[in-house]
């Protein structure tokens, strides 16, 4: 049986700030409940933390959400930054709080995504994100320019080039605090289903123009999040075209450590989990290769 990691732990955490942003999305900044002269290393991108409120307005099961980014402070360690659409009960308490509240904070869970800069490797990676599926992909665009700028102190050639993201949703006001990813340093596609804001069409669609116009090369590495029409059609592209591809699942989760068998996914028998029938998204994920399991 897969183990939860070792740095998972559950936490008090003070509620700092609430930010709601167009649509229904929130952003979230937690500062957890540390000891004093408590360590806490830096996160992996896409490893996961379960949220609820501790004054029982929330349900007693908490909700699983991607790290969405670190907030530095002079003072201690970061702040944990989560975007949270709402969508239910657990998602509408958690936008509902107010700073100063307690939450409860368990994690890290989960295994993030590969490593996006090592080994060496020049093909570039193109993150395809789906409405709050972008939240996976801001430190790991961070980790790439990190990766980059740690070679240019040694002399060296970056490890990874840098990324494309094409971020797609149903409409402009879907696509969830776009200024902060339009600041880092990738190259920012943005599609929508109405045409409100970018392309007109999905991340896909958009994706086969990028590369007819040569935007984007024809070899690439392609890591995604969103709902899973949009994950299938993203593994049937990369498919196609013969291509290392990622996916991270957006799935119910009741425990996030491996006991409920909440999380379940159908493995591939041909695939590297393929010596048991299914994967838990919780401990094995949540980001698999597409030749690993069956989406």
């Amino acid at each position: 049986m897969v183990a939860p990691p070792k740095d998972a732990c559950s936490k008090l955490a003070e509620l700092i700030s609430v930010e709601h942003l167009p649509g229904d999305g929130v952003l979230l900044t937690v500062r957890p409940d540390l000891a004093p002269g408590e360590e806490v290393a830096p996160l992996d991108p896409n490893r996961f933390f379960m949220l609820r409120r501790e004054d029982g307005l929330s349900p007693r099961i908490p909700r699983p959400f991607s790290i969405y980014r670190e907030q530095p402070r002079t003072d201690g360690p970061p702040d944990l930054v989560f975007m949270v659409k709402v969508i239910g009960d657990g998602t509408r308490a958690l936008a509902e709080s107010r700073p100063g509240e307690k939450l409860r904070l368990i994690g890290p869970l989960g295994l993030g995504w590969p490593s996006f800069t090592e080994p060496a490797n020049e093909t570039p990676w193109v993150f395809l994100a789906g409405g709050i599926g972008s939240a996976p992909f801001f430190m790991a665009v961070e980790a790439i320019s990190n990766g980059a700028e740690m070679a240019e102190l040694r002399d060296e050639a970056a490890p990874t080039p840098a990324p494309f993201l094409l971020y797609g949703a149903g409409t402009k006001d879907l696509v969830y605090d776009v200024d902060a990813f339009a600041e880092l340093d990738c190259a920012l596609h943005v599609a929508t289903d109405d045409g409100s804001f970018g392309f007109q069409g999905n991340v896909v669609t958009l994706l086969e123009k990028l590369q007819a116009d040569g935007s984007i090369p024809d070899k690439i590495r392609i890591a995604a999040c969103g709902p899973m029409p949009m994950l299938r059609a993203v593994e049937r592209f990369a498919t196609a075209n013969d291509l290392e591809c990622y996916v991270s699942l957006e799935d119910l989760m009741g425990c996030g450590v491996g006991i409920c068998n909440g999380c379940v996914v159908d493995t591939k028998p041909e695939g590297s989990l393929g010596a048991w029938p299914n994967a838990k998204c919780c401990v094995e994920g949540p980001a698999f290769r597409t030749d690993q399991i069956v989406l």
